[in-house]
């Protein structure tokens, strides 16, 4: 990397069933409720962002608790 290259990255959004979505920078994995054009820790510039749906564990999860057993 030279002396003045860029990171850039992306928010991946952290969808949850049951509290807030939460955003990690696809460079440093810092987490934080919500985004920004750079990363407060890393200063990645952001190009967007990607979806990783954990509400779809969380269901899947109390699915398996709750279940009736038919």
């Amino acid at each position: 990397m030279g002396l003045f290259s860029k990171k850039n990255g992306r928010w991946i959004r952290k969808e949850h069933l049951f509290s807030k979505d939460e955003y990690e920078c696809s460079c440093c994995h810092a987490v934080f409720r919500s985004v920004s054009k750079t990363c407060p820790k890393c200063k990645a510039s952001m190009k967007g962002y990607s979806s990783d749906p954990l509400w779809v564990d969380e269901l899947e999860m109390f699915d398996a608790i709750f279940d009736d057993g038919d």
